[in-house]
C-alpha cells in the first residue's frame, strides 16, 4: 500500500514567464496578482510577478498551472513556516 505523506516528484515548468506548470504542490499558502506561496514537497514555493493567476489547482494530484508575468521563484525550508505570527517575509528569510 501506497503512503499517503510519500514525496511526490516535484516539476516546475516555465514558458515565455508567461505560464507555469508546477506538480508536487500541498497546499497553497496565500495568492493574490503579485505573489503567490506554495507548499511543495520540496519546501514553500514564492513566485513573485505581476497579474499572475492560479488557472488549474488539483491539489489531489499535487497540481498548479500559474499564468501572468513572471518575475522569480524562491525556494524556503518548511520548517519554521507557521501559517500565524509573523509575516511571511520574516519567515521566508530568517
Amino acid at each position: 500500500m501506497e503512503d499517503s505523506k510519500q514525496i511526490k516528484k516535484h516539476h516546475l515548468n516555465l514558458n515565455d514567464r508567461k505560464e507555469a506548470q508546477i506538480t508536487g504542490v500541498r497546499d497553497v499558502r496565500s495568492f493574490d496578482d503579485h505573489e503567490i506561496i506554495l507548499e511543495t514537497d520540496l519546501g514553500i514555493l514564492m513566485i513573485r510577478g505581476s497579474e499572475l493567476h492560479m488557472g488549474r489547482l488539483t491539489l489531489e494530484k499535487g497540481e498548479v498551472d500559474i499564468t501572468g508575468h513572471v518575475d522569480s521563484f524562491v525556494y524556503s525550508e518548511l520548517k519554521g513556516f507557521t501559517k500565524s505570527g509573523e509575516s511571511v517575509l520574516k519567515r521566508l528569510f530568517k
